[in-house]
């Protein structure tokens, strides 16, 4: 198996206490508003990205919901690790109360973590993990296990358990998708044995590079039969590719894709799968989380934040909170999703 880098771009609470009542339209465990108010920023990959915007409309929903939560969106327009400090320097700045970020790369992000730290500032992560940081946080959209095997058994009942297959992945250093990559692989050798992964390649958070990639690999390998998209752009690219080269039918396609912008490709058939999470109660549950990070609550182990996230679970091994399972998304259900 071999990794490609080709159009590489670089991507992409202590336990215990009482259980964390609902948070509805009455305030819920929001600190009153006005000088008790906590300023929660949040830092994603990519500004402007479908995914992130939902779940900026989801933490949006959180500040109406819940009183004492002012929240800033701010996100690179650019994909890279450079971009992305920029703007948490500029958050550091501000003073923000509680700095969210969803690393491009985390290594490089360490130290702009610290910074934050040191001046006082709560320091989180949600969607991409900076496990190596000071960050005292993680919200986490779904396990690496459960996203790994689910998107490895879409794509494996799609070709029929067998052939070679490629991924397409966007940041080279992007913490969760590597992890992703991971658990695919190791599933795949262990219930797939008929099935070869034949090359890893980086294109970064576009899907026109992704797309490329895709083309690439299939004319590479002539015998390919599996193509996963292991962001959100590249799920797209993927299926895109497989739809231009006409070779739907023959190569299949899943990928971590939001449903809006998978429908046509799983309703023709060059996307067998979309693997993904309700990203507006994920974006609700991070300024939740940063809600309580900012007011110094403890989590409990099973956390209720609304009507629709009953059991956010959280480990205080890893400091890591837990939306839940990931869900797939086909042509029967992809259209009840408006992002």
């Amino acid at each position: 198996m071999k990794t490609s880098r080709a159009l590489m771009t670089v991507a992409g609470l202590a336990a215990g206490g009482l259980l964390l009542a609902g948070c509805g339209g009455d305030g819920g465990d929001g600190g009153g508003g006005g000088d008790d108010a906590v300023t929660v920023a949040f830092v994603p990959k990519l500004q402007g990205s479908p995914y992130f915007e939902a779940m900026n409309t989801g933490a949006e929903q959180a500040v109406e919901d819940i009183d004492g939560l002012e929240w800033i969106y701010q996100g690179p327009t650019d994909a890279s690790a450079t971009a992305q400090a920029d703007v948490v320097r500029s958050m550091i700045q501000q003073q923000v109360d509680v700095l969210i970020v969803a690393p491009n790369d985390p290594d490089s992000l360490a130290p702009l973590m610290q910074e934050a730290a040191d001046n006082g500032i709560k320091v989180a992560t949600s969607d991409t993990d900076a496990p190596d940081s000071v960050r005292e946080l993680f919200v986490s959209q779904a396990t690496a296990e459960g996203i790994g095997t689910t998107t490895m058994d879409t794509l494996a009942e799609a070709m029929g358990e067998e052939g070679e297959y490629a991924i397409v992945s966007c940041g080279e250093t992007a913490e969760n998708l590597n992890s992703w990559i991971e658990v695919e692989q190791a599933h795949q050798e262990e219930a797939y044995p008929d099935m070869e992964l034949v090359e890893v390649g980086y294109s970064g958070e576009d899907s026109a590079a992704n797309a490329q990639m895709a083309t690439d690999f299939m004319n590479a390998y002539p015998d390919l039969k599996g193509l996963i998209g292991q962001c959100t752009t590249s799920a797209v690219g993927v299926a895109q590719a497989v739809r231009d080269a006409g070779r739907v039918g023959e190569v299949f396609s899943v990928g971590v894709g939001t449903p809006a912008s998978m429908v046509p490709y799983l309703e023709e058939g060059s996307s067998s799968g979309s693997i993904l999470w309700d990203v507006e109660q994920f974006g609700y549950l991070t300024a939740w989380a940063g809600l309580q990070l900012g007011q110094g609550n403890e989590l409990a182990e099973t956390n209720a934040v609304n009507d629709a996230i009953t059991a956010a679970e959280y480990s205080a091994d890893d400091s890591t909170l837990l939306l839940g399972p990931p869900t797939v998304f086909d042509a029967e259900n992809a259209g009840e999703y408006d992002y």
